[in-house]
């Protein structure tokens, strides 16, 4: 006797890596993974894709809300990024510290935003030389 036939399980995903926005009349539907970074520019958002720069009526704030979600690290009291395009961080005598993204681009990272530093990596490995960042607990030594 065969028993029932087998099933096709699908695996729960995580969260879609999809977002919608308006762009004059039409809503764009944008991957995150293409989204390099977000900066204030007064009442509205630049979105800054690899192909592309999206003017958005909404705040730096709600916008670092929904796509910490999709690995983006705020930075600046008006600048996010997407953690999987940063490639360097360099730390200032001012205490602040130098950022660039994949292309090249810089960004200035606050000290009010600097404890957000460990977020760019799931594992920091051979970093001692950052005891600035140490200090400010990013790191954990457990």
């Amino acid at each position: 006797m065969m028993g029932p036939p087998p099933q096709l399980h699908i695996a729960p995903k995580g969260p879609p890596s999809r977002i919608a926005i308006r762009s004059g009349k039409k809503i764009l539907f944008i991957d995150t993974a293409d989204i390099i970074a977000v900066e204030a520019e007064g009442h509205y958002v630049v979105l800054q894709h690899k192909s592309n720069g999206y003017l958005l009526r909404e705040s730096i704030s709600t916008m670092a809300e929904k796509l910490s979600l999709f690995g983006f690290v705020r930075i600046h009291r008006s600048s996010l990024v997407n953690a999987a395009f940063v490639e360097e961080i360099q730390p200032l005598s001012t205490g602040e510290y130098a950022l660039r993204v994949r292309g090249g681009k810089r960004y200035t990272v606050t000290r009010t935003y600097k404890k957000n530093l460990h977020l760019l990596a799931e594992s920091w490995i051979g970093t001692d030389g950052f005891a600035q960042i140490e200090r400010g607990g990013l790191i954990n030594s457990d």
